[in-house]
């Protein structure tokens, strides 16, 4: 007598929520954060804690339908690949009409909670990478061009710009060089990925650097970038907009990264390969984490 074991189905609203990538939103939101503490000079008053809590969720809303449109995309792409094949709509335990609707009732929640109780500014901005990411990034970019972690990475990297406009109503050099940092931590970090998930992107037919340039290609360019990152990540010092308390863990984490990127460039491994991909979250994190003491130590 055999014993068959079968793994319970997900329920509808975990299966809706896999759909928004909830890890890559609350980065998202994170960076927005941060980019709207550091728009107020010292503590925020409780008006302004309100106002930061509306544009996160307007925030989050919008990025979890980019991320859920994404999945409709890339619905035969994910199905192939093993990181990605769990996902509801790969799997067809949602329709695309169901993750359609659902992609455009957070989108338009999101919207408006951010032109009617944020500012328009923001809804824009917000809206504009929306379609930056689902529409530029996902159906042109991505299938067309290995260097589209590049040119996509604009979209990844305005969070902390919504942030900021979200207090001040306005895109200061802050937010732009807040950009800067997350534009040029993007390569090195997805590449790290497709390194050790090459075969992945391989079958799945995308034009991932690693598929179209090779290991040893990618593995430089890798290590270049963490270079020129680690030249941005001292800008916020440079600029006057941090103190010696970022500067020291800009060094240190940037320094970090560095060091995975040349191990990783001179003498590689999957292994190294995904150690390289952690720490680059852990870069980013941390390093604005270190923003954060520091404008309030500070």
């Amino acid at each position: 007598m055999s014993v068959v074991s079968t793994l319970p189905t997900p329920s509808r609203f975990s299966q809706f929520y896999a759909l928004t990538k909830p890890r890559v939103v609350q980065l998202i939101v994170f960076c927005a954060l941060i980019g709207m503490v550091l728009a107020v000079p010292g503590l925020p008053t409780l008006q302004q804690v309100g106002q930061m809590a509306l544009a996160s969720a307007g925030v989050w809303l919008v990025a979890g339908a980019a991320a859920a449109f994404n999945c409709i995309v890339e619905q035969g792409i994910d199905a192939k690949m093993k990181r990605t094949s769990w996902r509801p709509t790969a799997k067809g335990e949602l329709s695309n009409t169901q993750t359609l609707l659902f992609s455009a009732l957070l989108c338009a929640v999101g919207s408006g909670v951010l032109y009617f109780w944020v500012n328009p500014l923001t809804m824009w901005l917000t809206f504009a990478t929306f379609v930056g990411y689902a529409v530029v990034y996902t159906v042109i970019l991505k299938p067309l061009t290995p260097q589209n972690i590049v040119i996509g990475g604009a979209s990844g990297a305005m969070p902390p710009v919504l942030g900021w406009a979200s207090m001040t109503g306005e895109v200061g050099p802050e937010a732009l060089i807040l950009f800067l940092i997350i534009f040029l931590w993007t390569p090195p970090h997805f590449w790290a990925l497709a390194l050790y998930r090459v075969e992945d992107y391989r079958k799945s037919g995308l034009p991932m650097l690693p598929v179209t340039h090779g290991n040893e290609f990618t593995r430089l360019q890798v290590f270049l970038y963490t270079l020129i990152l680690f030249a941005g990540c001292l800008m916020p010092f440079i600029y006057g907009m941090s103190s010696w308390i970022y500067l020291v863990a800009a060094v240190a984490l940037s320094a970090g990264f560095c060091g995975y990127g040349f191990a990783l460039w001179r003498n590689y491994s999957d292994t190294l390969a995904r150690k390289t991909f952690r720490f680059s979250l852990i870069h980013l994190s941390a390093l604005f984490a270190a923003l954060l003491v520091d404008h309030y130590v500070l």
